[in-house]
């Protein structure tokens, strides 16, 4: 899983440019992580400073760093500006698995933009990366999240009860998976 750490990959779809996040997305994490709509289900609280957009990017480029993270700047191909991010983190090297997560800005939901970027990223993950598994937790009250993972073939697994401890309180943890033999077929 070591080949996916040479140098940041840039990938391209036939819309997107998935590329690294740099200091310069400052402000469009921030927008992002400032809308409640797009952390209703995630495990950071609504941003309310510039900072924490800051710290986000930090992490993230400590994680490329260490191996231990690996996430994309996803941008319309002929424009700069980031409207969302995805990418791996929880990587497991001995078991050759990852966790996948992601978010995007609401200006962009229901155009297939997320599809788009977890295709290109999860062939990336079992081409490159040698990835056997990729697993996906999410709020089970969060359709959008369940709707976009079945698109790219994951499988729901269950559900987990109280496996997280966010926003002061314990919320369950759906789990689904996509395997490279299925992703083959």
């Amino acid at each position: 899983m070591e080949n996916g750490f040479n140098r940041f990959p840039v990938l391209e779809t036939e819309r997107l440019k998935l590329r690294e996040i740099k200091a310069e997305d400052t402000n469009a994490i921030y927008k992002n992580f400032s809308d409640d709509r797009v952390t209703e289900y995630y495990d950071l609280e609504t941003f309310t400073e510039v900072a924490q957009a800051e710290a986000l990017i930090e992490k993230i480029a400590a994680g490329f760093k260490t191996h231990t993270q690996l996430r994309w700047a996803i941008t319309l191909k002929h424009e700069k500006e980031l409207i969302g991010t995805c990418g791996f983190h929880e990587m497991e090297t001995e078991h050759f698995k990852v966790e996948t997560g992601y978010e995007l800005s609401p200006d962009y939901w229901g155009r297939g933009i997320m599809n788009e970027a977890l295709n290109a990223i999860f062939t990336y993950a079992f081409e490159e990366m040698g990835v056997n598994r990729i697993e996906a937790f999410y709020d089970p009250a969060n359709d959008r999240s369940r709707n976009a993972l079945e698109k790219c073939g994951f499988l729901y697994e269950g559900t987990q009860r109280k496996r997280f401890f966010e926003k002061g309180r314990f919320v369950d943890a759906s789990l689904s998976a996509l395997l490279q033999e299925d992703y083959e077929k």
